[in-house]
């Protein structure tokens, strides 16, 4: 063990002793104290742990040292890397990351194990290796490829990570910085914003491997797993963005290399009217003051932010760093909508439309485009949501299209156009109608839970003086004669023969009295809502379906308390959800709702329904001409991307801008220019929208230059004299190819060696040529500045044909498969 104690008193020991072995005065926590006794560590190579080498150090010496000593024991050429493991009083090893720490600081006792492991030369360490897949490291370390052209294996829905790496893996200087070792000088343990430098080193060992040459793929286990440790949000095998996934790694690789240990507290100033090349100076420097990183050295750029008051007109310059460009596409305000167009003719079957309406619009809108196409007036039709045989939601003409999602299937239905107009006129009322099948199951307490729903349902115009069950037997007979056969005379009397006369209902007759009937085009209500406390049975006609439908009614009825057969079926009021009698629900005490809106249901008996009732009529429909009808979408310049995003805008009201002048929080304008652009320009395509109520994927072609692409004209203020410090190349492209739910992430990039395209697909790596790479999957652009020393390389040829499809043609993406 080594023995540290006060200087003063061993000032005589070598005058007293003058055999005595030299002793040390070192400096300890601020004190001086003389060293008797060194640390005596023993060292070994990991390849032979069984011959240690004993080696004297001071407690003040760095593991920096101990490494030295232990390459020059055994050895180890300077282009080899290395790292040490030491054995604890528990028997298992513990890295000694940081290099820079003392003996003292690692707590390294005299007799511990240290072990010197040395990188393989195909990128991994041995410690890492499983016993296992030595036999195939050995394999992988007898091939020879072409550095760089290396898959990832597909962990479990880990294409973005695999995207997101194989990008960042083709940027030249930054591959270069982690392959010449560059970062083992720069790695930050203490930073409390980074990883301990985990992150970076994980990265590291994947970029040492891609590039070795002697992988045709690899499995970044380590990586995923170091990710989800430090954020939770990669946890797990689910599927995320690639660009998400791409800004933790920036952030994370960048406080992990932080050159600056100790953030200083810096305050951000406004320009105050001074000059603006004077305030991003001071920006910039600011900014390098906190973050020194190759990070910053390579993607970051400075923004030009600008802040008008709406009410008093203060101007607020200020200069914020990016690391990257998220630029939003174009987007069209029209939207291509298909629709169902139920007529009132019986023998007409619904029609199929494909409108294009306002993507900001109405209900209105959407039967005034249907009007065009039908010659019904909008006033008389009715837009309702049908969903598992029966009404989730009929809609009000004012409310917005936003509501209805693509996967929703909307029926619109002709209705009566009449209106009170003067007293002698006549109303129709809107019934809601439902088809509804019994089964052998049994019933209790009078509730029909052995009725299942069919069909579709109707939106029928019933006169207000036909309000009783005979009439509107015959007229849903009629409404349905497309498909119901008219019984005989001989099985009309079969049926009827033991039922009583069918009459008016004094209480039909009530309802239609009343003021409060709906008018024409109108159901009482109007939207649905929650139908409460009821729940749904086994008449339902859902088994665990995922949408419950919203009852629109708002009470009980004064239908009457039993419905009579009558010929083919008969009639019931339900609630509307289709399940369950109304005249059976407690009556409030308050009395009977004037407004309550019935629903009525048509019930067949199975003998019944399969002797007149024909299913296939029954769900035919036609395709109007529009069904073809395509809204071409005009593939759009990312030059009109960027300048979308350099376009001035309003702040919304959930963002404000506190004014300083005015002391309050405004709606300003904003406008961003860009000030000062990176090495590697990062510009990822907004093509997720995300509403209210509808999120949506953009699969707008975006047409993007392989080469020369030129943002003079967007940033302030150019350098005439220095043209090349605007212009980039594209170096690698991140796809998506799918929807929202689903989807599966790709690479283009460019190798930096060779100057060849290839196209990554998680552990399958193919050959392209120049003009694959732009289709209406690319979701993240890098850039690479051409003023940076360029990769000596020579120009593709375009006239090259395609690899094939099998292995270097990029997937069209209807037949893509998905994660």
């Amino acid at each position: 063990m080594s023995e540290v104690c006060d200087a003063a008193r061993f000032l005589l020991l070598d005058e007293a002793f003058p055999g005595r072995k030299k002793v040390q005065v070192v400096e300890l926590r601020g004190t001086r104290k003389v060293e008797v006794y060194p640390v005596e560590l023993l060292l070994v190579p990991h390849r032979d742990m069984g011959t240690p080498h004993s080696a004297q150090f001071s407690q003040i010496d760095s593991i920096d040292l101990v490494l030295r000593t232990a390459r020059e024991k055994f050895l180890v050429r300077p282009e080899k890397e290395t790292r040490l493991w030491v054995k604890n009083s528990q028997g298992s090893f513990e890295r000694l990351c940081n290099t820079r720490v003392t003996v003292l600081d690692a707590a390294l006792k005299s007799g511990q194990l240290v072990v010197m492991e040395t990188r393989s030369k195909d990128g991994t360490w041995p410690s890492a290796q499983p016993q296992a897949g030595n036999k195939a490291s050995k394999e992988d370390e007898d091939f020879q490829g072409q550095p760089g052209i290396c898959g990832l294996t597909n962990l479990g829905n880990t294409c973005f990570m695999n995207s997101a790496l194989q990008c960042l893996s083709n940027v030249p200087q930054l591959t270069e910085y982690f392959l010449k070792n560059r970062y083992l000088e720069e790695l930050n343990f203490c930073n409390p914003l980074g990883m301990k430098g985990e992150i970076a080193e994980a990265y590291a060992d994947l970029v040492k491997q891609a590039w070795s040459g002697h992988h045709r793929s690899i499995v970044p286990q380590v990586f995923k797993t170091k990710v989800g440790h430090f954020a939770s949000q990669f946890l797990g095998y689910q599927q995320h963005d690639s660009q998400e996934l791409l800004s933790f790694l920036l952030d994370g690789l960048h406080e992990d290399l932080n050159r600056v240990k100790k953030k200083e507290y810096v305050e951000l100033c406004d320009a105050a009217g001074r000059p603006d090349h004077e305030v991003a100076q001071e920006a910039w420097q600011n900014h390098k003051r906190r973050n020194d990183s190759v990070i910053v050295d390579t993607f970051h750029g400075l923004f030009k932010s600008t802040l008008v008051c709406p009410d008093c007109g203060n101007v607020s310059v200020t200069f914020d760093p990016f690391c990257y460009l998220s630029v939003p596409l174009p987007v069209s305000h029209k939207r291509v909508m298909e629709v169902f167009f139920v007529s009132m003719d019986p023998r007409r079957k619904p029609e199929q439309h494909r409108l294009v309406v306002p993507k900001k619009g109405k209900i209105s809108d959407l039967c005034v485009a249907l009007a065009k196409h039908t010659g019904v007036s909008p006033e008389r039709m009715m837009v309702a949501d049908v969903f598992s045989h029966r009404f989730y939601k009929i809609y009000q003409l004012e409310e917005s299209l936003s509501s209805i999602l693509d996967r929703d299937d909307i029926f619109i239905y002709e209705v009566s156009g009449r209106s009170a107009i003067c007293e002698n006129s006549r109303e129709d009322v809107v019934l809601p109608i439902y088809l509804r099948e019994r089964t052998p199951a049994r019933d209790y307490n009078n509730s029909y839970y052995g009725l299942m729903l069919f069909g579709h349902p109707l939106l029928v115009s019933v006169p207000r003086d036909r309000l009783s069950w005979d009439s509107l037997y015959h007229i849903l007979l009629y409404r349905l004669s497309r498909y119901v056969t008219r019984p005989s005379s001989d099985d009309e009397d079969d049926g009827d023969e033991k039922d009583p006369p069918v009459t008016a209902s004094p209480i039909l007759a009530d309802m239609a009295a009343k003021d409060s009937i709906p008018k024409p085009g109108h159901v009482a209500g109007g939207s649905s809502q929650n139908p409460g406390p009821e729940q749904a049975g086994p008449s339902s006609g859902v088994a665990g379906g995922s949408r419950a439908p919203v009852n629109n009614s708002p009470g009980p009825s004064h239908w009457p308390q039993r419905a009579r057969r009558k010929h083919l079926f008969t009639l019931q009021t339900v609630n509307s959800n289709g399940t369950s009698d109304r005249s059976n629900f407690n009556e409030d005490t308050h009395g009977v709702s004037s407004s309550s809106q019935p629903y009525i249901a048509i019930d067949w008996e199975p003998e019944m329904k399969k002797r007149y009732y024909n299913e296939v009529e029954a769900e035919g429909y036609v395709k109007h001409d529009c069904v073809g009808y395509v809204l071409k979408k005009a593939p759009v310049r990312l030059r009109e991307c960027i300048e979308l995003f350099t376009t001035m805008e309003t702040l919304e009201k959930e963002n404000p801008w506190f004014c300083p002048s005015c002391k309050q929080h405004q709606l300003a304008t904003k406008k961003l220019d860009l000030w000062k652009l990176p090495e590697t320009l990062i510009i990822h395509l907004k093509r997720f929208s995300y509403t209210r109520f509808s999120r949506e994927k953009l699969d707008t072609l975006v047409e993007f230059p392989i080469r020369d692409l030129d943002f003079s004209e967007f940033v302030k203020p150019q350098n005439e004299s220095a043209p090349e410090l605007y212009k980039y190349d594209l170096i690698a492209v991140s796809n998506h190819y799918g929807g929202l739910r689903d989807g599966h992430y790709t690479t283009f990039a460019c190798n930096k060696d060779s100057g060849q395209w290839h196209y990554f697909d998680d552990n399958s790596v193919s050959p392209v040529t120049e003009n694959q790479i732009e289709s209406k999957a690319a979701y993240v652009l890098f850039y690479q500045r051409q003023d940076v020393a360029r990769r000596a390389k020579p120009q593709p040829d375009l006239s090259d044909p395609p690899a094939p499809p099998a292995c270097g043609q990029p997937p069209n993406s209807e037949f893509m498969d998905v994660n």
